[in-house]
């Protein structure tokens, strides 16, 4: 006797035939929670693009390096309207088309990244005298 034979005797096995389906295991997905999952990773990115769109619409964010400047150097940007006025220098920036612009608002000099909305660096009056500005394609003088 065959082991096939043996093993169709004691129905184990069809030999040749396909199995039915109710002896075949099923793994079912829950698919509420998949669903559920998906729900949250889209509210979760879109807030994130909120965010950053809102962040973009509003003011400018400051690199390290920006930051460390504006503390070296003293600059207070919260004094009047400083920072109202080198946002709408960059926006003004980005009508023309600039990518990388020197934005001058009183005293203060500020190189800005106009595609990422980030000022690189700042200084103040005092520190930009016999200084060349290099990698720049616009200036705006608020």
């Amino acid at each position: 006797m065959l082991i096939s034979e043996y093993l169709l005797m004691r129905n184990q096995l069809n030999v040749g035939k396909t199995a039915p389906a109710s002896n075949v295991p099923s793994k079912k997905i829950d698919t509420n929670s998949v669903n559920n999952s998906h729900s949250e990773f889209a509210q979760a990115l879109k807030q994130k693009l909120d965010e950053k769109s809102s962040k973009s619409e509003n003011s400018v964010e400051f690199s390290k390096h920006a930051i460390e400047r504006l503390s070296q150097r003293n600059i207070d940007i919260s004094q009047s309207n400083l920072l109202e006025r080198l946002n709408k220098g960059v926006e003004l920036a980005a009508q023309k088309g600039s990518c990388d612009t020197l934005i001058l608002v009183d005293q203060t000099a500020f190189v800005v990244s106009v595609k990422n909305n980030k000022v690189i660096t700042t200084m103040t009056q005092d520190d930009f005298k016999e200084n060349v500005f290099t990698k720049i394609d616009s200036t705006v003088i608020m």
